[in-house]
Order: C-alpha cells, then structure tokens, then sequence
C-alpha cells in the first residue's frame, strides 16, 4: 500500500516504512507527525484518486533527523565592473520515518 502525499507544498510517495526527506520541520526527534493533504492511496487493486484530496485518510509519520545538505555555490559577477561575490547556501532537511498510511 502507498500513498501520494502533499506536503509543505511538495509531492512524496508514503510507503509504510520508507524514510523520506522533507524540507526543515521544526519538530522534536521521535515525535509523530500527521500528513492529511493525501492526493491518491493505492493498495494493489483499488485506487483511491482525491479531488483535491482522499477524505478520511491520513499518513502518520515519525520524526527521526534533522540535517543540512551539502553546500551549493552561488557567484554574483557583473562584467567590466570588478564586481564578484560568492555566496554558499546549506539547505535544512528533516528525514521521516512512515509508520502507517490509516484509511478510515
């Protein structure tokens, strides 16, 4: 069984026990997380498709890490003006743990 979840404003496939990485949640480490916004729920044989979303189903999570990714450059250069900047950006990521795709 698995499921196509909204959030945050991004799409993910919820499978029970998938790890997924999401963007920064500030949540505590081994706390749960519910994920109404669900968009499709596939069991094999029935498919559940939400318009915009499934009611009655929910997505429980647990939080298990929170990280930054690798640095990313970014240059600022103007021609013919001697001006260059460089700038690095670590984008925050919290990793989840799905526990259980409930349909009511």
């Amino acid at each position: 069984m698995y499921a196509l979840v909204e959030y945050k404003g991004k799409q993910y496939k919820a499978e029970k026990g998938a790890v997924l990485a999401v963007d920064k949640i500030d949540a505590e480490k081994g706390s749960v997380i519910d994920m109404n916004q669900v968009l499709l729920v596939s069991d094999g044989d029935n498919v559940q498709v939400g318009a915009p979303y499934v009611k009655g189903v929910a997505v429980k999570a647990v939080v298990e890490d929170t990280y930054r990714d690798r640095k990313i450059i970014v240059l600022k250069y103007k021609s013919k003006k001697d001006y260059r900047r460089t700038i690095g950006h670590r984008q925050g990521h919290t990793r989840i743990r799905i526990e259980d795709i409930v349909v009511a």
